[in-house]
């Protein structure tokens, strides 16, 4: 293999190393998991088509995650949605750690801690993507108890990962 294919190589690993984060990263611009795991797609080949640019001594997760923001306002442009001021600013606000494998298996376990029907009101809402509309439908219940159940919900576990990260820096 010559020299830029082993760039190109450790870049794609880097890429993987830190994917988890930078999914974490596209979910946070666009919270919609299909075109989440589109734009995760689209920035491994603009990653891959410029890893020759790419200085291995430089920090690979603030470079990724400015070409995957560029992929979100692409995006965005070709659906016609007008860019926003907010998003630069939540860009900038998100710490390179934020979201790390870890953290996201500690995120999977609370979710799992959840009552049973916390956890699959979750679930529709956030992994299958149904509005609390849809969920009140298929569940036959009012729109307002799956708010209050949402809204119960994500409280239960903004406190696990709370619980779950203090223990982590009291260690």
């Amino acid at each position: 293999m010559n020299e830029l294919t082993n760039h190109t190589l450790r870049v794609q690993q880097l890429f993987v190393q830190y994917q988890s984060q930078l999914k974490a990263f596209a979910l946070v611009l666009s919270p919609n998991f299909v075109q989440a795991d589109d734009l995760m797609q689209e920035t491994f080949l603009t990653i891959t088509a410029k890893a020759h640019e790419f200085d291995l001594e430089s920090n690979f997760l603030a470079w990724s995650r400015t070409i995957l923001r560029f992929k979100v306002l692409e995006a965005r442009r070709a659906a016609g949605v007008k860019t926003v001021d907010y998003l630069d600013s939540l860009v900038a606000s998100c710490p390179d750690q934020w979201a790390n494998e870890e953290r996201l298996h500690k995120l999977t376990e609370c979710i799992q801690n959840l009552a049973p029907k916390s956890r699959e009101i979750i679930l529709l809402r956030y992994q299958r993507e149904h509005s609390p509309s849809q969920i009140a439908e298929m569940l036959s219940r009012t729109v307002n108890s799956i708010n209050v159940a949402l809204s119960k919900a994500r409280l239960a576990l903004r406190d696990c990962m709370d619980r779950q990260l203090q223990t982590e820096s009291s260690q």
